[in-house]
């Protein structure tokens, strides 16, 4: 047969825990480093390996992606969209590329995944907007230079 301990007034009405739950808070309230950031005069350095803002690569005017269809494949959000068609010349071109950026994870497997090095992940995080935005294409290509 188990004995109960036994538990004084000041143990019952959790006075003793409900003091030390104070004094942390007052301590870390009190004494310790601040972390906020003042956001437009103060900006988070980041590290070079950030994944932020997408952008397709393009060589002489012409993206490097061929429609391979492997990065919306690999994503695990499922929000790469891609349309492909034919250049005269034989070689596919995305006729639309859309990612959807509320739905990305920014995981980086988009970018593994191209064997075209077409698809990178620059290191651009201000991406706050009021409304939901898929970026397209030409948004996309341009975005290479703001990088």
């Amino acid at each position: 047969m188990l004995l109960k301990p036994k538990t004084s007034l000041v143990q019952k009405i959790y006075f003793v825990d409900i003091c030390k739950g104070l004094f942390i808070t007052m301590k870390n309230m009190l004494f310790s480093k601040k972390v906020t950031i003042q956001y437009p005069e103060e900006r988070r350095d980041y590290s070079d390996r950030f994944r932020g803002m997408h952008y397709i690569k393009a060589t002489n005017g012409v993206e490097n992606c061929t429609a391979c269809m492997l990065c919306p494949t690999v994503c695990p959000a499922e929000c790469i969209h891609i349309v492909a068609g034919e250049r005269p010349d034989k070689e596919k071109y995305p006729v639309q590329f859309e990612i959807d950026v509320l739905r990305c994870c920014f995981c980086g497997m988009c970018e593994e995944a191209c064997p075209k090095d077409a698809i990178k992940l620059s290191t651009i995080y201000e991406m706050s907007q009021t409304h939901r935005e898929v970026y397209e294409k030409d948004f996309l290509l341009e975005q290479r230079g703001n990088k």
